[in-house]
């Protein structure tokens, strides 16, 4: 079962006082493990450089941001290239990098809605089953915060569906950079980052940031 956040009362990632140099002004945030985070905005607002600062990239900033002891990040970006997949079927990359028996790899990919693909070579697949079986890939590696950026970006219904399932099972933190109205949804809390530098959470997601600077 999945944990929802508030109710643990670990902490997976605390920022104190945090500014990405010329993105934003400095903010301080909490988010317990278990809680599933909406990251939204404009733009060149600085969200995806603060997935990458969560990731442990070199990100110009000041203030702290600091993760949970036993914390490990997971990032994934549509951009991200992955040359060693190239050819490979997704039972011998299970297999061979997770040490993954055909029965297990198969339970696994079934999460996702991929166990039907268990055979195909990962450069055959659409790319919404590429970021699916990438997701499930970080899931397996004792990732216990996924950072997403916009992880829905290009994929089918059929697709966005499958991945929202698969992170519905998912048991650590989730923060997903996202346009995807639908797909933010299903998210517990609601980080806006606007256009004027100011970081913002509201209690739904926000798409229009007028509604935010009228709510204050």
């Amino acid at each position: 079962m999945r944990l929802h956040g508030g109710r643990t009362g670990v902490r997976a990632v605390t920022c104190a006082e945090l500014e990405l140099t010329g993105l934003m002004k400095p903010f301080s945030l909490e988010i317990f493990y278990g809680e599933r985070v909406a990251v939204l905005g404009s733009n060149g607002s600085g969200k995806s450089h603060f997935l990458r600062l969560l990731a442990g990239e070199d990100v110009a900033h000041t203030g702290t941001v600091k993760l949970g002891a036993r914390v490990v990040p997971g990032h994934f970006a549509q951009t991200h290239a992955h040359p060693e997949l190239i050819g490979r079927t997704l039972v011998d990359i299970l297999w061979t990098e997770h040490a993954r028996d055909r029965g297990a790899a198969m339970s696994a990919l079934r999460r996702y809605e991929l166990d039907r693909q268990g055979d195909q070579a990962f450069d055959r697949l659409s790319g919404g089953q590429q970021a699916r079986f990438q997701i499930l890939l970080l899931e397996l590696q004792g990732t216990t915060a996924l950072l997403l950026d916009e992880p829905t970006d290009n994929l089918d219904l059929e697709s966005a569906e499958a991945l929202q399932e698969g992170l519905e099972a998912y048991e650590g933190t989730v923060l997903a950079v996202t346009h995807d109205r639908w797909f933010a949804r299903s998210f517990d809390r609601f980080l806006v980052f606007g256009s004027d530098g100011r970081v913002r959470e509201t209690p739904e997601p926000v798409w229009d940031e007028r509604r935010v600077e009228r709510a204050r």
